[in-house]
């Protein structure tokens, strides 16, 4: 089940979102997943992997794209990631 959660996203978004509990918001974590799965399947690996509760989950998918970058044309692939929310005093050790 945990191949399902492939990584976790590390942005400063997201990092000033695992950190909300300290200004009275609900910690939000970032993770990339396998693109097949669905919300219940993240909710059942992160309850099996991190021993919490999420409250909420939203799934969002990221289109790939292209750019030009020293006179070469390059791309960036897509991936599909899950925002997991956890209650005031969960916390995730990543």
């Amino acid at each position: 089940m945990s191949a399902l959660i492939l990584k976790s996203r590390v942005t400063e978004k997201s990092t000033a979102g695992a950190t909300a509990s300290a200004r009275g918001g609900r910690p939000v974590y970032t993770f990339v997943v396998d693109p097949k799965v669905n919300k219940l399947t993240v909710r059942k690996t992160v309850i099996e992997k991190y021993k919490v509760t999420p409250v909420k989950i939203n799934i969002n998918v990221v289109k790939g794209r292209k750019f030009f970058a020293r006179g070469k044309v390059g791309s960036q692939s897509g991936f599909k990631k899950a925002l997991v929310y956890l209650k005031s005093g969960d916390k995730i050790e990543l």
